[in-house]
């Protein structure tokens, strides 16, 4: 089975005081470390995601996304919608009272560090525990494969707060359950437990709590066992799918399959 240790990078093992980055081998693992807090979020931890993603070693061909303690995530750091705000992060508030669009650019950096998932080669896995509401769900969804315990409570509570989710979630959540029951989660703001996310294409498995991360890393074995060319163009190609049209879908797997055809008969490309 795949194991995690230690990078030998400060920087990289450490990119923000709330996330923990670790390799072993092909397998990375990132850490949401707040668990006294229940491991919220503000836009400093979106960037350090993205900056994560953007900078992974090419080695990395799989990343679990984990958290301590008995949450996932709770969700956006609720400070961040009072006019006090959180020290040292943007103050939303400031931000809604202007008028020229900066708002807009703002929120668009804040997608980053939950979009450029979908993006990079490597499968993501997130291994989900315990409460996973708003940004904590979506983050979840920004994965590509979810593995939960079975006490995961899902929850899109942005509605509540006269809000809606804005962080990717939207088209993440539709292409995983459909248009009606993705209304009706984020409508209610509800709980979806365990055995109901697996039954609706929310998670891959669900598993009891102890044996969650194990479960992650055997998941990521079995992936790792895959050729590698053939990971990544699989991953790009049901990535385009879920927008895609059909002559555009069938386009994109002629060309993903030709490149693999090639690379067998001339694998060094001359």
């Amino acid at each position: 089975m795949a194991t995690v240790g230690p990078v030998t990078n400060p920087r990289q093992s450490h990119p923000h005081p709330i996330l923990r980055v670790q390799q072993s081998g092909s397998v990375a693992t990132l850490t949401l470390d707040c668990p006294e807090r229940r491991n919220p979020q503000v836009p400093s931890l979106w960037s350090a995601l993205a900056e994560v993603a953007g900078s992974l070693d090419s080695g990395v061909r799989v990343v679990v996304l984990r958290a301590e303690g008995p949450s996932f995530s709770a969700g956006l750091d609720r400070y961040m919608l009072t006019p006090a705000g959180v020290p040292g992060e943007p103050s939303l508030h400031a931000l809604a009272a202007d008028v020229d669009g900066v708002l807009e650019e703002t929120i668009a950096e804040f997608q980053r560090g939950f979009a450029i998932w979908a993006q990079v080669p490597a499968i993501t896995i997130a291994a989900v525990r315990g409460h996973a509401i708003g940004a904590g769900f979506q983050l979840a969804l920004a994965a590509d494969l979810r593995v939960v315990a079975d006490d995961v409570a899902f929850a899109m509570a942005e509605t509540s707060l006269g809000l809606v989710p804005d962080l990717g979630a939207t088209s993440f959540l539709v292409a995983c359950v459909g248009y009606s029951r993705a209304l009706e989660i984020c409508l209610t703001g509800r709980s979806v437990g365990a055995q109901e996310a697996v039954a609706i294409g929310l998670a891959s498995v669900a598993v009891p709590g102890e044996h969650l991360d194990s479960a992650a890393l055997e998941l990521a074995e079995a992936i790792l066992q895959a050729p590698p060319a053939a990971v990544r163009e699989l991953k790009a190609l049901l990535r385009n799918a879920i927008s895609a049209s059909g002559p555009d879908q069938l386009q994109a797997e002629r060309e993903a399959q030709a490149r693999l055809l090639r690379a067998r008969v001339d694998p060094w490309g001359k």
